[in-house]
């Protein structure tokens, strides 16, 4: 491995596990969406401890769980074919070695198809413990009673919070590492491909999270719904 492997490397490391404290320093100055989407899902949860009839609520849970399954099903489907290259041997790892302008020795080619495969396992994990604690949240509305005081409502609807927040974070997670293996996958051309995809990864998250129309929307959505 070369010093421009090394560092191209080293930066991947450092925004794909200094993303996630980045984010939270970043929702504490000027706001994020993942944060602002705490409140709205506790404001959510609150409004549910009013309904009597609370088939609209376990229908949206029910969706959000299907879309979890749907992604962490396509990862186990990607993580399959990345380690049928990495482990099928020789011949298959030749065949992308000759991916970028120069050779590349077939050792640095398990590292950058293993990172490929890091990140994607460490998104599948993600999703599957997100639709554990998707499916916690969904009994915990089903088995809510009727409150009968304000304080009792809302504190149900911080308990239902308290699990679906993870939840949807975990999901937020697995989703973030097929982004950051894109960015991986993009050594396989070079170092430089590597340090750019990092670069252009990061800064596409920071501005979904932070500058988006969607962010700014839902962060005027959290005002009005929660002005504390």
């Amino acid at each position: 491995m070369t010093l421009l492997d090394g560092l191209a490397l080293s930066l991947f490391v450092v925004c794909w596990l200094g993303y996630g404290p980045f984010l939270t320093l970043l929702a504490r100055s000027s706001g994020s969406l993942n944060d602002d989407m705490t409140v709205i899902r506790r404001v959510w949860m609150t409004a549910m401890t009013h309904r009597e009839v609370r088939l609209i609520d376990s229908h949206l849970m029910g969706n959000s769980i299907n879309t979890a399954s749907f992604f962490a099903s396509t990862n186990l489907l990607l993580i399959a074919a990345v380690a049928s290259v990495l482990f099928g041997g020789e011949a298959a790892l030749q065949g992308f070695a000759v991916v970028g302008a120069e050779q590349v020795p077939l050792k640095l080619m398990e590292a950058k198809m293993a990172l490929v495969l890091v990140c994607l396992a460490r998104g599948f994990l993600d999703f599957i413990w997100s639709i554990r604690q998707l499916n916690y949240a969904l009994a915990l509305i089903g088995a809510a009673p009727e409150a009968h005081t304000e304080a009792d409502r809302v504190a149900l609807g911080e308990a239902a919070t308290g699990v679906m927040n993870p939840a949807l974070g975990a999901f937020s997670q697995g989703v973030r590492g097929y982004y950051f293996s894109l960015a991986a996958a993009a050594w396989l051309f070079g170092p430089i491909w590597l340090a750019l995809g990092v670069a252009l990864t990061t800064g596409l998250l920071v501005w979904r999270q932070a500058g988006s129309p969607a962010a700014r929307a839902l962060r005027s959505a959290r005002r009005l719904l929660d002005p504390k």
